[in-house]
């Protein structure tokens, strides 16, 4: 796959099938329309491009009621890779790009830049200044140069649900917890990359259970605080299941602690210390509680392993 952040027509000589959106999380409503616009373009025999941005519209839009991210750059990345598309152009969404009418962008872009033969979208797309271009606009240009357009109908997570799958509707998954549910529309296992930091050694000196510390960007989207049964991928791409703690450990501080990531790995042992880890949530196992004792907490982090281990050894990612 390729990817860039500009183009020159001379690289498309014969022409591209384009598909465009923020694509947060690349979830199975995106990779429906990544599919069409792969198959329309082998059957023309052009390229087929995702245009996506380098950040997600609403950050600039209305940075005060931005979503919480379901993939970072380079995870959106990675997921459209897996998808099979040809190129990926990586826009810049500044201010300037954010001001630019949706006439503008689909001439001086799409066609000046792409030579687009077809542009496929779903049905609700909205794009330009003030969101003033739709499917409508884009069939309107597209009869004046000479590209058509697919205006896909909206993917629905189940039969009479009467909801679109959406990376709104993941996002709100999440936020409750219901981790399962979040990864069967995602396609894939939710991931939260970051790199693994020095903590107060409580887990393997006092506790018995060595942690990785995890920092992560407050842009992404977290699940409540609790315990969760999922897995760890190191940089060298190795898989372990991983018991999950996401909160504030309120047995040490019942006043309220930083919020903290941390994996038990099993079967693991090394050192991760500055090493970029995924974290993969699989399920929610309990909420997060405060014990009276450390021998409390080691009786439960006991039987949360326990749960882990059986929990995982079901799965195959």
């Amino acid at each position: 796959m390729k990817i860039f952040t500009d183009a020159n027509p001379s690289e498309f000589p014969e022409g591209t099938v384009v598909t465009i959106g923020a694509y947060d999380g690349v979830h199975l409503g995106h990779r429906y329309l990544i599919s069409k616009t792969i198959e329309i373009a082998g059957n023309i025999a052009a390229s087929s491009v995702v245009v996506t941005f380098d950040r997600h519209p609403a950050s600039v839009v209305r940075p005060g009621s931005a979503p919480f991210l379901l993939s970072d750059l380079s995870q959106k990345i990675d997921c459209l890779a897996d998808t099979g598309v040809d190129c990926v152009c990586v826009v810049t969404f500044d201010q300037n790009r954010a001001n630019e009418s949706a006439t503008d962008f689909v001439e001086e872009f799409l066609v000046g830049k792409l030579n687009v033969k077809m542009v496929v979208v779903g049905s609700d797309f909205h794009f330009g200044h003030n969101r003033h271009g739709n499917v409508a606009l884009l069939e309107e240009l597209g009869r004046k140069h000479g590209f058509e357009v697919l205006g896909a109908p909206l993917k629905s997570p189940g039969k009479g649900s009467g909801e679109v799958l959406s990376s709104t509707m993941i996002r709100r998954l999440i936020a409750s917890g219901e981790m399962e549910r979040a990864s069967e529309y995602l396609g894939r296992v939710y991931e939260l990359r970051g790199h693994v930091e020095h903590g107060d050694s409580r887990g393997g000196n006092e506790l018995g259970f060595p942690t990785a510390n995890v920092s992560f960007s407050g842009s992404m989207a977290t699940p409540p605080d609790g315990i969760y049964a999922g897995w760890v991928v190191l940089e060298n791409k190795e898989r372990f299941a991983a018991a999950i703690s996401l909160g504030t450990r309120p047995t040490y501080y019942p006043g309220g602690g930083n919020r903290l990531l941390e994996a038990f790995i099993l079967g693991f042992d090394g050192n991760l210390y500055g090493q970029g880890i995924g974290v993969l949530f699989g399920k929610k196992i309990r909420d997060q509680e405060r014990f009276s004792t450390s021998g409390e907490l080691i009786a439960k982090i006991r039987e949360d392993i326990a749960r882990v281990d059986a929990f995982c050894g079901t799965q195959s990612l």
